[in-house]
């Protein structure tokens, strides 16, 4: 019986790193121009909302872990 890699489950490890990757989220907010992107100023306004809603979230994590952490 031969064992096939592709139905190995991944590591607890790899799936918790995968979890916790914010990649995405960083290169959102420090990616280049796209030239074959369209650019129209609805589409410049939603990514702003976003990039904005983002920060608030992140400030809104980081306010609940110094409260659940330091103010115990």
């Amino acid at each position: 019986m031969t064992t096939d890699k592709k139905n190995t489950p991944p590591a607890r490890r790899s799936r918790l790193r995968e979890f916790f990757q914010v990649n995405e989220v960083f290169g959102y907010f420090f990616r280049g121009k796209d030239p074959e992107r369209p650019s129209n100023i609805n589409i410049r306004m939603m990514h702003g909302i976003n990039k904005i809603s983002i920060i608030i979230f992140l400030l809104g994590v980081i306010y609940l872990l110094f409260k659940l952490v330091i103010l115990r």
